[in-house]
């Protein structure tokens, strides 16, 4: 018995051996860090705002950290294909993910196949910018107001419509928390892309969207489309009459696009802390956030504590709007 106590301490004074040397390691690894050039994978295409993120980032990163920050397009499968690759990727901080909300909070509840595990697989690490929504309507109906928004849609159930980029986006969750917020039947059209759908709502095709400024400022200022609320939580500079939706009633119609950054899981905490507080001070530049505003957007830095928690959180409120919604990818 006691020669089976004597092996069983040695073991455990072995284990604590290797934890010792793996700790050191690790916090030498870090101190070190960076010692070669870093990749960002971003999961949409060259040209869309997910990727303008990352470029608004790379460089200043690259110039804070003393290395190359490569940008590196790996779109498709909603999300899934970026997601996946950072998730299997080694957690020491080389490899790092730019995501758009809706492939980290959306697609996993709608295609859970596709993507990673948003919450288990990664270690978040900073957000860099979001953007509101617009809740617009084409100006040929007798919609000024998001109280007159509803009204009209109580009144005459299932003949307003509004379009979409398609199903599963952001745009078609946000419109549908908003028939479940206020006991409405605004029917779904969903397009393929921001741009048929815009064309449509300006032909009069359909009937109302939600989704980023950018594309509906210059119809707005044209009066050919009525601005009713800003999903955000302020309103908009380049629209400061158009009140938010918690100014116009509905508090809890808070949706924003946001972009950050996240590294696999495991990705030790030193490296983590380096890279927030790095994005913190670059995303605090006044160069940063005229940028960022120049493409319809703010600067909105959220540290990894505050981030993962925001993550979570999103992933629950999305899911059950999704569920509530019966909505599907397909």
């Amino acid at each position: 018995m006691k020669s089976l106590h004597l092996a069983g301490l040695r073991l455990l004074a072995s284990a604590c051996a290797v934890a010792s040397v793996l700790s050191v390691a690790t916090a030498a690894q870090a101190a070190g860090y960076p010692d070669r050039p870093i990749t960002l994978i971003v999961s949409a295409a060259p040209g869309g705002t997910t990727d303008i993120a990352a470029r608004l980032l790379a460089q200043p990163l690259g110039q804070a950290l003393h290395q190359t920050v490569v940008v590196e397009n790996r779109p498709g499968a909603s999300g899934g294909i970026a997601s996946q690759m950072v998730a299997r990727a080694k957690p020491d901080g080389y490899t790092l993910l730019l995501q758009y909300s809706g492939f980290q909070v959306i697609t996993p509840t709608l295609t859970p196949t596709l993507t990673a595990d948003p919450i288990k697989d990664f270690a978040p690490v900073a957000n860099v910018i979001s953007a509101p929504q617009l809740v617009v309507v084409r100006s040929t109906l007798p919609i000024h107001s998001m109280k007159e928004l509803v009204d009209y849609a109580k009144a005459n159930p299932g003949k307003l419509n509004y379009a979409s980029s398609g199903n599963g986006s952001l745009q078609q969750v946000s419109t549908e928390l908003l028939n479940q917020m206020a006991g409405t039947q605004i029917t779904h059209i969903p397009y393929k892309g921001t741009g048929p759908a815009l064309a449509d709502l300006l032909g009069g095709s359909v009937d109302m969207t939600i989704t980023t400024p950018p594309p509906l400022l210059g119809q707005v200022s044209a009066g050919k489309l009525n601005a009713l609320a800003v999903t955000g939580k302020t309103r908009l500079p380049s629209l400061p009459n158009v009140p938010t939706a918690a100014e116009a009633g509905y508090p809890d119609l808070i949706v924003s696009s946001w972009f950050a950054v996240y590294a696999p899981a495991h990705t030790p905490a030193e490296v983590v802390t380096k890279l927030a507080g790095e994005i913190e001070r670059i995303t605090k530049t006044e160069e940063f956030r005229k940028k960022a505003a120049e493409q319809g957007a703010e600067a909105d830095f959220m540290g990894p504590e505050q981030l993962g928690n925001y993550t979570k959180s999103e992933l629950e409120r999305y899911k059950t709007v999704i569920q509530a919604a019966h909505i599907t990818a397909n």
